[in-house]
């Protein structure tokens, strides 16, 4: 009878220790929101649609819970407790409110994964540099100076391989085709900003013009960093190529049909979710 009472125990024992394990190794979900406009420049529109279709395949694949609003008063601090990360997708909120939410929302330890345009500032424009904090202090950018035409791949050179981001990145790999930008701030002389990945000198001279200024001959152009006193992210890559040309609006090229660029993408995203 006591023989039976410790094998009982022991069961007993193995049975706690192995629903403890497991319940251990189950984590719950984070929650990502990505926010859209959508409505200006077809390679942009091109670039939500492919975006909106792509990151709920990985949500699944890789547990987490993806979901979308081109409703930019969502961006308020109620809506944003229930997620974890956000992405901005297009372009960047405009209202005083919308913008003092997401700044209140990064400082307590938000998280954010800002595509292409969200970087995107111009004075004279529809989207001037009217926010510093976001444009000079949070992507320490600054203003948009020009950029790369037409959409093109570029080779890319991994300046931080033992990121999250790009641990899993070969030191240099063809991007998808894109239109790449250049800023008014130098990143290498911000302290707060570390830079992930930047154009490799092979790829010059990068563009096709017409215009002799979209084609870069030479230069150093930062296109994913990060900021070390937030947890974000931003990507200069969300332009896809269309035919201009021939006023169809066919997308000629997909930012996520590229294995290792997608692989930073993900890598970037679990990063910023934990």
């Amino acid at each position: 009878m006591q023989k039976i009472s410790i094998v009982v125990l022991a069961l007993l024992i193995a049975c706690f220790i192995f629903l403890k394990s497991n319940a251990q190794n189950k984590t719950t979900p984070f929650k990502v929101i990505a926010f859209f406009t959508g409505r200006n420049d077809q390679a942009h529109i091109s670039f939500v649609k492919e975006a909106n279709a792509w990151f709920p395949s990985i949500a699944v694949k890789y547990h987490f819970i993806y979901d979308t609003t081109s409703n930019w008063n969502n961006l308020n601090d109620t809506f944003l407790l229930q997620y974890q990360v956000v992405l901005f997708l297009d372009t960047r909120p405009d209202v005083s409110a919308q913008r003092a939410a997401f700044e209140k929302y990064m400082e307590h330890g938000g998280a954010w994964m800002g595509f292409h345009f969200s970087g995107f500032a111009l004075t004279p424009s529809d989207f001037p540099q009217d926010w510093d904090w976001y444009h000079n202090y949070f992507l320490g950018s600054g203003s948009y100076v020009s950029n790369t035409w037409r959409p093109t791949a570029a080779t890319l050179h991994v300046e931080n391989r033992t990121h999250a981001a790009t641990k899993h990145l070969p030191i240099t790999f063809k991007s998808s085709p894109n239109e790449w930008y250049r800023w008014q701030n130098d990143l290498r002389k911000n302290p707060d900003i570390k830079i992930l990945l930047s154009i490799d000198s092979t790829s010059f001279p990068l563009g096709t013009g017409p215009k002799l200024q979209e084609i870069w001959h030479s230069g150093y152009y930062p296109v994913v960093w990060t900021n070390t006193k937030y947890k974000m992210m931003y990507l200069n890559m969300g332009h896809n190529d269309i035919d201009y040309e021939h006023h169809s609006d066919s997308t000629l090229s997909y930012t996520f049909n590229n294995k290792i660029q997608n692989t930073l993408i993900v890598d970037g995203l679990l990063w910023l979710g934990k």
